[in-house]
């Protein structure tokens, strides 16, 4: 088969420690899943059922990247996240068998065009413009889970130009990661290159460029990145 051109290759993190890299298939997130983030946002915490969201493949960055300042916007932000790498298949799963699919946690930063959310939302309309851009989606390298151990109370931290802004514990999830994957599982036929990106704590901030962001949470390695200026 003649394709009319040829597109990128398939986006890919590498995994600590070894040479075989983690190719992405697709990239959900999750919203509102820390309370205290929900509220400085102005939002009600919900409880129902996760808020889903996703973001293309075409929007994973690396950690350690320079990226232009976003376009089309005068407000974009950081969110520090725990990703989970899906390593097997996973349809209609339980929360008791969800961890099995989980090949292994990354540190990543959901960047967000928070004026372009904000009038999405006031509207009613879908957050893909204010979420899914060139390089909203920044993920450090992923270490297996064996070598993580269990999600418990690990501490996820960003700072700004070296001033602490998010702290808070995996803990403060309102959907832990059991019941984010087997909520998901019951919409999509998860699969081996699949990433969640489970939510992001207080603290949340504009970035200007010649911003550097490390972003951390215990045991995994650190995610960073430097803003630029506007293409």
């Amino acid at each position: 088969m003649n394709l009319l051109f040829a597109l990128p290759e398939t986006p890919s993190v590498p995994v600590t420690g070894e040479d075989a890299r983690f190719p992405v298939r697709r990239i959900f997130c999750v919203g509102r899943n820390y309370e205290a983030h929900a509220r400085e946002l102005g939002n009600a915490v919900d409880r129902e059922a996760p808020i889903w969201f996703t973001k293309a493949p075409a929007a994973l960055c690396h950690s350690g990247a320079t990226i232009p300042y976003p376009p089309a916007t005068a407000n974009c932000h950081y969110e520090m996240e725990l990703v989970a790498a899906i390593g097997a298949p996973a349809f209609r799963v339980s929360p008791e068998a969800a961890l099995d699919v989980v090949l292994g946690y990354a540190c990543g930063l959901d960047m967000t065009r928070r004026d372009l959310q904000n009038a999405a939302k006031a509207k009613g309309y879908p957050w893909d413009t204010g979420k899914d851009f060139e390089n909203g989606a920044v993920i450090a390298p992923i270490t297996r889970a064996a070598a993580f151990g269990p999600i418990g109370t690990q501490r996820i931290t960003l700072s700004q130009n070296g001033a602490m802004k998010q702290d808070a514990s995996l803990a403060e999830m309102i959907w832990p990661l059991p019941e984010l994957i087997a909520d998901l599982s019951q919409m999509y036929h998860l699969a081996p290159g699949d990433l969640i990106y489970t939510g992001t704590p207080a603290g949340v901030g504009a970035v200007a460029p010649g911003d550097v962001l490390e972003g951390m949470v215990e045991g995994l390695e650190p995610v960073r990145l430097t803003i630029g200026p506007a293409a």
